[in-house]
């Protein structure tokens, strides 16, 4: 995957030939897990690890939604069914992907460190206008956060700011961007702390590439 306008990538934490996602409802079961598996493969390097968490944590209407470092719930894009998660995850056997890939899926990581103190700085309203939701997900033209707002009818931005995060990264909101998240909040402490973005897709291009060309130039980037 090329570098993005913005990244500062570390090669220690970049690359790899496996990745491993463990999770739980308790970080001491995550953890225990962790050191078991390293110690079943010794002959492995391990490159990089990092533990996250999801804060409020939940279903909704069949949407696994959480708040991130930001103070935003995230998630409303994903699909609600396990049909809508297959369509737009599973690799296909027209893609001309080989026979061991059809229904696996691409998985996109990403360590993404945000600048929260100067975020925190922000009024509420600042910070909505850059996101383009309300914090619990309503929209800014007052649609319900389960809906999909008409974006066409706010072709100047006074409603939803034309820079802002969600109107970027999906300016359709009824043909939203072929992807599924699940990304998970981080802190090392010293101020290092941020969001460990994961989503998945059956085709790269249309999914997490497609979406971080859209962001380049967002309000968010001068401020987180």
């Amino acid at each position: 995957m090329p570098a993005y306008a913005g990244d500062l990538l570390d090669p220690r934490q970049t690359g790899g030939d496996v990745l491993v996602e463990l999770s739980g409802h308790r970080g001491v079961d995550v953890r225990t897990s962790t050191r078991v598996l390293i110690e079943a493969v010794p002959k492995w390097m391990l490159r990089w690890q990092l533990q996250g968490h999801r804060p409020d944590n939940r279903i909704h209407e069949g949407k696994a939604l959480a708040r991130n470092p930001f103070h935003f719930t995230e998630g409303f894009g994903n699909p609600s069914t396990g049909r809508e998660i297959t369509e737009r995850t599973a690799v296909r056997t027209d893609q001309g992907e080989p026979t061991w890939g059809v229904g696996g899926t691409y998985q996109v990581v990403r360590i993404v460190r945000l600048a929260t103190e100067l975020w925190d700085k922000d009024t509420v309203e600042e910070q909505v206008q850059i996101i383009g939701r309300q914090r619990d997900g309503r929209w800014l033209d007052g649609a319900p956060a389960d809906e999909d707002p008409n974006f066409a009818a706010d072709p100047q931005g006074r409603l939803t700011p034309l820079d802002s995060h969600v109107r970027l990264a999906a300016p359709d909101r009824r043909n939203p961007p072929p992807l599924v998240r699940r990304s998970y909040s981080y802190d090392r402490g010293n101020g290092d702390n941020g969001l460990i973005f994961s989503c998945f897709q059956r085709d790269l291009a249309k999914g997490f590439e497609s979406v971080q060309k859209r962001l380049e130039g967002e309000a968010m980037e001068y401020c987180g």
